[in-house]
């Protein structure tokens, strides 16, 4: 009897552990991740990014979205939702102060994706380099926001040997030193990159941080974003390419995205344009769902049981062999760009401009987002150099590379 007794309560209990989570489908791995959870029956329901309405979340307990998704009232009033979170870094979409009023939990994958994105900035060097539009490692790098990518980006320049400056009034103010102001990278630096997160009220909003008038104080060549689109004024942007021919941008966000500015993504100045992918590497996006999974655990107070490398595709066995004759950075350079061909990502998103109209030109910007190549972090793929310098073995692990 008593056993039977037992079994109704584990029956009753595990009915009364029933969740309904509703997820943008394309977020890495969905239904491995959250079709299943230890403790709970789990009610799946995935949908596209424009089906992610009120109606659709009104009954659901956890709600998993990405960037193109408004949560506020308008979401969510009325629904029972009471955990949220987003599996992407950026959280400018997310009305933390609604979610804080209404007793909603909510995380970000925050962190994630930093290695795909430093990469990113790597290839991205890398390539204008190859390009002669710059020659590393003698061109001087502004780091506009030194957070965890910032700082990243900055340590993997150095071991490149370029002279770094760093901005961070947030972290300025708590102490750190060796900070400088922006009007500093602004005389100094050759190119910058641009790694703060989008805010638009506050001491420190960087909403258009980049305007006419701090361009127009830019004396640099260069600039590169891979933050949030409104950082950079877009076309404060196209004006500032426009009057120096010697001028360059590498832009991976964009404003109003995703109807991007069709005339810088035409301009020849614009040297790679790319749809919002920096993190998009196979690991980056199995990291922010890792993220978001490890949230909800907590917020459930279960262990985990998902694992994103039980998911990830198969490491290559051989290595690449990279030819040293030339100098050692264009060894580096050669490496890089052969596990990650960055110009590809941009002439893949300049054949959108064949779209006559813009909300052509908006969708196309989506589905390659949506259908990015699978593209895998440095360190999946080993690399072989023959008769390398130390030094150059050195500097190749530091900026990830997995040198055999």
């Amino acid at each position: 009897m008593l056993w039977l007794i037992q079994s109704i309560l584990s029956t009753t209990q595990k009915l009364m552990n029933r969740l309904t989570i509703v997820a943008d489908r394309h977020i890495w791995e969905v239904g491995s991740a959250f079709g299943a959870l230890p403790d709970w029956q789990v009610n799946l329901i995935t949908l596209e990014r424009g089906e992610i309405n009120a109606e659709a979340v009104r009954d659901a307990d956890i709600l998993l979205v990405r960037s193109g998704v408004a949560v506020d009232a308008g979401l969510l009033a009325g629904s029972s939702v009471r955990f949220v979170a987003t599996a992407t870094v950026g959280d400018d979409h997310l009305d933390k102060a609604y979610l804080d009023e209404c007793g909603i939990a909510f995380a970000t994958a925050a962190g994630s994706s930093t290695r795909s994105v430093v990469e990113y900035i790597l290839a991205a060097l890398f390539h204008l380099h190859r390009h002669s539009h710059i020659h590393l490692p003698d061109a001087c790098l502004g780091v506009v926001g030194a957070g965890r990518i910032g700082s990243s980006v900055e340590l993997a320049a150095q071991a490149l040997g370029m002279q770094v400056l760093a901005n961070d009034p947030p972290r300025s103010r708590q102490g750190d030193q060796g900070l400088k102001e922006l009007p500093e990278l602004l005389r100094q630096a050759d190119i910058l990159t641009l790694h703060t997160p989008l805010t638009h009220t506050g001491a420190d909003a960087t909403y258009h941080l980049l305007d006419d008038e701090q361009l127009n104080a830019f004396t640099g060549r260069g600039i590169i974003n891979a933050a949030r689109g409104g950082v950079l004024h877009d076309a404060a942007l196209l004006r500032w390419l426009n009057d120096d021919v010697s001028r360059f941008a590498v832009l991976d966000c964009w404003e109003h995205e995703p109807a991007i500015s069709r005339s810088l993504l035409g301009n020849p100045r614009v040297i790679l344009a790319t749809p919002h992918i920096a993190g998009h590497s196979v690991d980056g996006k199995a990291a922010n769902t890792q993220f978001v999974y490890d949230a909800l655990c907590r917020f459930l107070d279960i262990a985990p049981a998902w694992n994103m490398r039980r998911h990830l595709p198969a490491e290559a066995s051989e290595p690449l062999l990279i030819d040293t004759a030339s100098s050692s950075m264009d060894a580096l350079a050669d490496a890089a760009l052969c596990l990650y061909a960055i110009d590809e990502d941009g002439k893949r998103l300049r054949t959108c401009l064949d779209n006559h109209d813009d909300a052509s030109l908006a969708a196309a910007f989506v589905q390659q987002r949506r259908q990015y190549p699978s593209r895998r972090q440095w360190d999946a793929s080993p690399i072989r150099f023959d008769n390398p310098a130390p030094a150059l073995a050195q500097v190749a692990t530091a900026i990830s590379l997995r040198i055999v």
